[in-house]
């Protein structure tokens, strides 16, 4: 960000962060009030908001809704568990969240369904005047991402996208420490998401990881769906894990955007290979024509004048890594999950380092840790993914509560999903340039960042 735009922000009040109120939202009317929520898809994903949702005295769960009804059968299970009145049960057929959303008590939405549902069930959301928390990725398509805006506009209805890595509390840490200076200004970052997903999207069709290589109507769990667009897309799938931290350190839709990006794919052998290894050579899905490249690289640029680059790696054998890092013009931060802190996490600050040589970020990061994990780091612990689910459901439900606009809103929502469509472009035309959409229509540069900043939640 350039000097006098960061003077301009400083002085903006956090206030004028663009608040709306939606016209007949319900919300709490006092902070005894219990904010009423309605949950759609319970699997493997749906069932932790859930449990974090029946973990706090602030909520009633009062409706949910699958189609499957094993998944409807674990819900009720942890329902009872914690003690809870039985909430009402939709799921009857594929459109039946519907009649959910005529349900005048429900405040609050929480979606966790297969991708393709993501946008028309937040849309139908949305219109149904519910604040709307959507699991990631928001969108598969440029015009998803505008339709994600377009109605949250219309309908003055919040949309939140659930994307819990923004709140793991090493990536809180390092958005403190970008906020009060350590690293100048901002430069450059890496991330992505690679995950070694082969006993994901294939499986037996009973357990949920692995022991087969089936998908679709043999698959289970999220090999029924998800693998499906490693058959037929080719382009980063999965980039808001690393790309909405990074978004949130360089000020997305906040003072910055996202302007131009450029891609290339590997080739596709990785499943190819694990099909043969674990099925066989002749199984029936052993010579598919997988689309997605092993390896997906994306160079982003922002309007600031930085670089990203994203990867996607979820075809070949590795340990899990976000592969994030940050640098400044006077330092940086690197971190490979997976790794020994004294290899994989790492931190170097101009003048305050040793000149040359990395220091263990630990320290660091303990020094700077963010204001909400300082406060309520303990209450997290066991809230799922190190405690980051809770944040999420933390502020999901604050902002129903205040009835103002969730830190991670739509056009963020829209902004980081639209790197799947402008990838599969820029694949397509051999590594072209394409240029993200201005989803905020020009308030970008005077939207104030708020993103764990509001003292709402603190």
């Amino acid at each position: 960000m350039n000097t006098k735009r960061r003077d301009f922000l400083k002085t903006a009040a956090i206030a004028s962060a663009g608040t709306i109120v939606a016209p007949g939202m319900g919300f709490a009317k006092s902070k005894n009030e219990k904010v009423k929520l309605a949950f759609i898809g319970t699997g493997a994903r749906g069932i932790w908001h859930l449990n974090n949702a029946l973990l706090r005295e602030d909520t009633e769960v009062v409706a949910i809704c699958d189609t499957d009804d094993n998944a409807i059968k674990n819900a009720l299970k942890y329902v009872e568990k914690h003690g809870k009145k039985k909430p009402q049960i939709f799921g009857k057929n594929e459109l039946d969240y519907r009649n959910m959303l005529d349900l005048k008590e429900v405040q609050g939405v929480i979606i966790s369904t297969p991708w393709v549902w993501h946008t028309p069930m937040s849309v139908d959301s949305m219109k149904a005047g519910k604040f709307t928390g959507v699991e990631v990725s928001a969108a598969m398509t440029l015009q998803e991402c505008w339709d994600l805006v377009n109605v949250h506009e219309e309908t003055g209805s919040h949309l939140m996208i659930l994307e819990n890595v923004c709140y793991r509390r090493d990536v809180m840490a390092v958005l403190q420490m970008v906020r009060e200076g350590l690293f100048g200004e901002s430069m450059h970052a890496r991330c992505g998401y690679q995950h070694d997903l082969r006993n994901v999207k294939f499986n037996n069709g009973v357990d949920i990881y692995g022991g087969g290589v089936e998908f679709g109507e043999k698959g289970a769990s999220e090999a029924k769906w998800r693998t499906h667009h490693s058959l037929h897309k080719n382009g980063d799938l999965y980039p808001t894990h690393g790309a909405g931290p990074v978004a949130t350190y360089m000020d997305i839709n906040r003072g910055n955007k996202f302007d131009t990006i450029s891609s290339f794919a590997t080739k596709a052998r990785g499943l190819n290979e694990y099909i043969i290894e674990k099925g066989g050579k002749d199984h029936p899905n052993a010579n598919l024509p997988w689309k997605l490249g092993d390896i997906v690289t994306s160079t982003i640029s922002t309007a600031n004048g930085e670089t990203i680059i994203v990867t996607h790696d979820t075809n070949l054998p590795r340990p899990y890594s976000l592969g994030f890092r940050f640098q400044g013009t006077k330092g940086l931060w690197e971190h490979e999950d997976g790794y020994s802190a004294k290899h994989g996490n790492l931190m170097y600050i101009d003048g305050q380092t040793k000149p040359h040589q990395w220091d263990d970020a630990k320290q660091w990061l303990d020094k700077y840790d963010h204001p909400l994990w300082a406060k309520y780091g303990e209450t997290a612990t066991g809230a799922g993914h190190g405690g980051m689910d809770f944040f999420v459901m933390h502020d999901f439900v604050n902002s129903i509560k205040h009835n103002i606009a969730p830190p991670l809103d739509a056009y963020d929502a829209a902004a980081w999903s639209a790197i799947t469509p402008l990838s599969e472009r820029s694949i397509e035309e051999g590594g072209a340039v394409q240029h993200f959409p201005d989803f905020t229509r020009g308030k970008w540069f005077k939207r104030e960042p708020i993103f764990g900043k509001n003292e709402v939640y603190l």
